[in-house]
């Protein structure tokens, strides 16, 4: 299989050139080897048993022998050897080089290291496959283009139907997947990931023995609040109906999933717009992708005929997934906006440079109205309170966006983007 092109090319290119090491962090099965590889002049793989006890030996003894080759260099795994830490930082200092290694690694076990690295080994997150990078969006709409020219826009067809959706959700974005010979055997990626997680790597992270029932448990109540402000005790609750288990043992599997990069909440954005006792200010519950969330609950694509409130608060996680992976070469942040009063943006996306957008994600057309209802209201509040507060403005959306799961794009007079998820790129 021809290797399909990934945004974090254009960001690890932009590392290499400005620090001596680069380390890509992400989920397991996101692609990060794959992507180095692009990249790498040479490589040393730790997990090839053919070499392995041999390289093994080599990094607890002399491990700067393993820097020598072709750069950049590439070391896999490389939480194996983690004497190779030290050699690449003292490297790239005495040297001053940049350019000089990849280092790319299972997220499933935690490695410490003497020295952080900083501004000699610069880290970037991967994620799972946009669907622009998997070819299930035709890219009619750039996200770049349209925060830099928002006049450019002139609507878009999508070519993704809402079973096409309901089956990218349960998919995935896992660039395994996409090698699968069948349908079925590519929905198989996301639910194996799912039971590796918790029958393996939630006790590998940091050599902790955890029960499997407990994790699947756990992801299963987690699943079933995906993208909704459900508190602690609330998943408690549903977890110990069923589990006899403490708080901090519930905590303490959170934060191995956590470090496995298969949760991942959303923060609250809190501008001072509202009181503050009226701005809600937990996180949303979400995964790095939306197909733990399916394998989880054990669900396929057409369970979904008879079921579209949890399709929504699933396409709501997939157009998270992917608004996180188009943004992430600007520095991409999101969060949500929910008060009190139910006004809401499902996320707001920062960007480095200080703009943003107001974002409400809906799977029909019916609700857009509602949408954009709401990411008005946000703006008007802003207005009004920056007449109030003219010493402190705050800056006004760059965007307002409505991503559906429709055909098609346009902007309405209010000025809202309507924007089909399948229309969506970088």
């Amino acid at each position: 299989m021809n290797y399909l092109s990934r945004i974090a090319d254009e960001l690890l290119a932009l590392k290499l050139d400005a620090f001596g090491a680069v380390l890509i962090t992400g989920p397991k099965g996101c692609g990060k080897t794959t992507t180095a590889k692009q990249k790498a002049k040479s490589f040393i793989e730790f997990q090839d048993e053919d070499e392995r006890e041999n390289y093994l030996l080599i990094a607890n003894t002399h491990p700067s022998d393993l820097l020598k080759g072709s750069k950049p260099r590439l070391f896999d795994e490389w939480q194996d050897a983690p004497k190779i830490w030290g050699a690449i930082r003292k490297d790239v200092d005495d040297s001053g080089e940049v350019g000089q290694y990849i280092l790319t690694g299972s997220s499933s076990k935690d490695v410490q290291t003497p020295h952080t690295g900083t501004l000699r080994i610069s880290r970037m997150k991967m994620y799972p496959m946009s669907l622009y990078e998997s070819g299930d969006s035709n890219g009619q709409v750039s996200l770049k283009k349209l925060f830099d020219d928002p006049d450019s826009f002139e609507g878009c067809e999508s070519d993704l139907s809402i079973d096409a959706i309901k089956y990218v959700i349960c998919r995935g974005g896992w660039p395994g997947a996409l090698k699968g010979r069948t349908d079925n055997a590519k929905l198989s990626v996301a639910k194996d990931l799912f039971s590796q997680t918790c029958d393996v790597d939630i006790s590998n992270i940091d050599e902790v023995k955890r029960n499997p029932v407990w994790a699947r448990t756990i992801l299963k109540s987690y699943s079933r609040n995906l993208c909704t402000l459900a508190e602690t005790k609330t998943i408690l609750a549903d977890v110990t109906a069923t589990c006899d288990m403490a708080k901090q043992t519930y905590y303490d599997y959170l934060s191995g999933f956590e470090k496995l990069m298969i949760v991942e909440d959303i923060d609250a954005w809190c501008p001072a717009i509202r009181s503050k006792t009226s701005i809600r200010s937990s996180k949303k519950r979400n995964f790095i992708d939306p197909s733990i969330a399916v394998a989880a609950m054990g669900l396929s694509p057409d369970y979904f005929s008879k079921d579209y409130k949890t399709l929504g608060f699933l396409f709501e996680s997939l157009c998270i997934r992917d608004l996180k992976a188009y943004s992430a070469a600007d520095d991409g942040t999101i969060s949500y906006y929910h008060d009190r009063f139910n006004l809401e943006a499902d996320a707001v996306l920062h960007l480095e440079d200080g703009r943003y957008a107001l974002i409400e994600f809906k799977l029909g057309q019916t609700e857009v109205d509602i949408g954009a209802h709401h990411l008005c209201e946000i703006e008007r509040l802003i207005d009004e309170h920056n007449k109030e507060d003219q010493q402190c403005p705050l800056r006004k959306p760059d965007l307002k966006i409505v991503i559906t799961g429709t055909k098609y794009g346009y902007k309405r007079e209010d000025g809202v983007y309507v924007i089909p998820i399948g229309c969506l790129k970088n």
